[in-house]
């Protein structure tokens, strides 16, 4: 199986990196600036720039044209805006590939709660959000097929080594999690 991450508005950076690497040897990092290390200094600056150069709708897009270039069983790992993108194409049913998506944080799956995703996803929320309410989104998703919804006491971006709000041991928690997956599946 071929694990994907889909990085958030920072792009490929070295912690995603070590983070694929602890997750499974073989992992491919898709992100929006194709790979080029934009080494942002705040998260200001990055969520402008993603903003601005690219947006969700694109880089929803570009993973859609990514996925559908490969031919093995796919599990998906998203954060934030990867997240997002990733529950935006969960609406697609010609992704007979994708096997199962880990979802972190993705603020604006609130925007598209109407999706009905077509392969299993697990999506992971944060205690809490500054612009809406998390418990009213579980609740609308609650009933939605081949869903498992989780919510953790940590903030959004705890697993991106770059954010105010990273977390180690949540971070080795949910690394932890993702790892057993890929072996169990390899």
């Amino acid at each position: 199986m071929l694990t994907i991450v889909v990085s958030d508005i920072f792009g490929k950076t070295p912690a995603l990196e070590r983070l694929s690497y602890q997750i499974q040897k073989n992992v491919v990092i898709f992100d929006p600036y194709d790979s080029k290390l934009m080494d942002f200094k705040t998260e200001k600056v990055a969520y402008a720039f993603f903003t601005e150069q690219v947006g969700l709708g694109l880089y929803t897009e570009q993973l859609k044209a990514f996925i559908a270039a490969q031919v093995d069983p796919i599990h998906l790992i998203g954060f934030s805006v990867g997240a997002s993108a990733i529950w935006n194409l969960s609406a697609y049913d010609e992704f007979d590939s994708i096997k199962m998506a880990s979802c972190y944080y993705g603020s604006q799956i609130r925007r598209n709660a109407a999706i009905e995703p077509v392969f299993p996803m697990e999506l992971i929320f944060p205690t809490m959000e500054k612009h809406f309410s998390i418990n009213e989104v579980i609740e609308r998703l609650s009933q939605s097929p081949n869903l498992v919804l989780r919510q953790t006491q940590y903030y959004h971006g705890f697993m991106n080594e770059l954010s105010v709000n990273f977390d180690r041991q949540a971070y080795k928690s949910e690394i932890k999690l993702l790892s057993e997956y890929a072996y169990k599946n390899c």
